[in-house]
């Protein structure tokens, strides 16, 4: 049933820092949650760290180098854990996953996918975000949305299904123009024969997904993935019975959403307002 929460997938070089940190804890005779006391952790922080499974931030980093000897060895170890930039901790496993799924299912009621994003609308969520980015996190943040974005072209084979809700697309977030470019966009990139794109209208009676956005794929080996995401963390979701409600759900959304023709009607008309 493992649920990811805020952790990425291990990488060697996550596990080698964690064996680092391991190492020089034992040899000062700490347990993990003595470490967590000094270093102002949990020991559940400080085993995920030494386990690979959580990026290991500058704070942790400077609290544990102070009170394991302060040779600078865990500075310099550091500055070798690889991640992918741009994209926050706890996504990077679904990143991952996401690269050879064979059916990515979405259903979106904040905002345009960032599969969908065209670049002056990305740039604009970039822009609005709290605390403020600097202008090479906008820049890196872009370079890794673009990047998830070559999926829906490199992946011919795969079956991409798209869920947004109507006001989204009203909000007309960046502007007029940049409403206008999504739009364009969204026409654009549903003619691609593997991505149907329905749009779920403002007045409905009847809405299976009001429990917030949905996000399902499965791999080749036919292993279906959830994830759900937050304000600050995400959950990658492996346990059958919350994935099987997410299922439901989406199928169920699918019944009451506009068809993908009736969904293009709209998204002309929409086109055609503004």
């Amino acid at each position: 049933m493992a649920v990811d929460s805020g952790e990425p997938e291990s990488s060697d070089s996550l596990r080698t820092f964690g064996a680092v940190v391991q190492g020089l804890r034992e040899h000062h005779g700490l347990s993990r949650e003595e470490l967590g006391d000094v270093v102002g952790f949990s020991k559940h922080t400080v085993a995920s760290v030494e386990l690979g499974r959580r990026m290991p931030d500058e704070e942790f980093v400077e609290a544990a180098e102070l009170v394991l000897g302060n040779t600078g060895a865990l500075r310099r170890a550091s500055g070798f854990v690889e991640r992918q930039a741009g994209l926050a901790d706890w996504f990077q496993r679904w990143a991952r996953l996401e690269k050879a799924a064979i059916t990515l299912l979405t259903y979106e009621c904040r905002m345009i996918p960032g599969l969908l994003q065209t670049e002056a609308y990305a740039r604009q969520l970039f822009d609005d975000e709290l605390p403020p980015l600097t202008d090479e996190e906008i820049e890196v943040n872009w370079a890794a949305r673009a990047e998830r974005q070559k999926l829906l072209r490199e992946l011919p084979n795969t079956d991409f299904g798209f869920i947004i809700e109507e006001q989204v697309l009203l909000r007309q977030t960046g502007g007029t123009e940049v409403a206008r470019g999504g739009i364009d966009h969204l026409l654009v990139t549903g003619r691609l024969r593997n991505i149907d794109i329905q749009i779920m209208p403002q007045v409905r009676r009847r809405h299976a997904g009001l429990h917030g956005p949905i996000r399902l794929l499965e791999t080749p080996k036919n292993k279906w993935f959830g994830y759900n995401e937050g304000q600050v963390s995400g959950q990658l979701l492996t346990d059958p019975k919350p994935i099987s409600v997410l299922m439901r759900r989406y199928a169920k959304m699918r019944e009451q959403a506009l068809s993908v023709e009736d969904s293009v009607s709209l998204l002309e008309r929409m086109r055609g307002d503004l």
